[in-house]
């Protein structure tokens, strides 16, 4: 039921932040034509990239919630990670393409006496517009994603305040473009330059994460020190070993040996593994994997 009622929110936000995508890149993209600025069509291809990762969310997240099978004995929780992977990635593109346009237009305007056209004002209220919009969809997506523990949808959230921050850079130099003349149409295109680079910050932080999850990183120092603290709390256990931990999507994947004393009977040591195994269930989560393998104290 929990799962069901986490897939269910994840499924409505990000079906709300893509329509909201949906219908600023169209605005966008008429704006940018219209009002003859390169920085809202380069905006508008911001937001198109978000719609697409949008579509692979809800895709992704509805195959990482199914339970366990046959062929995936860990579950699906991969997936997810996956997932928010495909959107750094697509984010890190979408920014060194931003970047790549905004230097040519630039170089061109200094080196080369290339003109550059006025954006007109229709250009400035899509940024204005789209601003309001993807801070929105930001705060809304981010409050998701943390409360339902959610990597994907942290990284979308993330995904929609950098379009929030694409569209204040390019308010910035449509309006300098507007206001100062045209000696400051250049503006347009360094606004542009600007926020590639945040974009593709913002997408190194979601894919560097990701990336370790997916090559079976072991999980931070600092939580595997709680462990161990955890397993050395329950009575009669001693010296907690051999500790091999990773992330399984959203979950933690726990291995560890430990010693009883040898004269013990199987089934006692078979509750302390319980014990152990609800004590880190309880702090980690229900869906926590978790193996113990007994030793006989030296």
């Amino acid at each position: 039921m929990k799962a069901h009622t986490r897939k269910k929110k994840i499924m409505a936000v990000t079906l709300t932040g893509s329509v909201a995508n949906f219908l600023l890149l169209v605005f966008k993209f008429v704006a940018g034509v219209l009002g003859h600025s390169s920085a809202m069509i380069a905006d508008a291809v911001h937001s198109l990239s978000d719609f697409v990762t949008d579509v692979i969310v809800l895709l992704f997240i509805n195959i990482s919630s199914k339970p366990k099978d046959e062929g995936h004995d860990y579950g699906h929780g991969k997936y997810e990670t996956l997932a928010t992977s495909v959107i750094g990635i697509v984010l890190m593109c979408v920014g060194v393409g931003l970047f790549w346009e905004g230097a040519n237009k630039i170089y061109g305007f200094y080196f080369m006496d290339e003109p550059l056209e006025s954006p007109g004002k229709i250009a400035l209220l899509a940024a204005v517009v789209s601003i309001m919009i993807k801070e929105a969809l930001f705060r809304l997506t981010l409050s998701v994603g943390r409360r339902e523990n959610s990597q994907a949808v942290i990284a979308n959230a993330w995904h929609h305040r950098s379009d929030a921050f694409s569209s204040i850079g390019t308010a910035l130099g449509i309006g300098g473009a507007i206001l100062l003349g045209d000696n400051w149409r250049v503006l347009d295109p360094i606004a542009a330059v600007i926020v590639s680079i945040l974009i593709v910050k913002v997408a190194f932080q979601l894919v560097l994460p990701a990336i370790n999850d997916l090559l079976e990183k072991s999980l931070p120092k600092e939580v595997e020190d709680e462990i161990l603290s955890v397993i050395n709390e329950t009575p009669d256990v001693k010296n907690p070993h051999n500790l091999c931990t990773r992330r399984i999507g959203n979950d933690f994947a726990i291995e560890v040996h430990i010693r009883v004393d040898g004269q013990t009977t199987v089934s006692h040591a078979h509750e302390l593994t319980k014990e152990i195994e609800r004590k880190l269930r309880l702090k980690y989560g229900p869906a926590t994997h978790i193996v113990l393998h007994v030793e006989p104290v030296k």
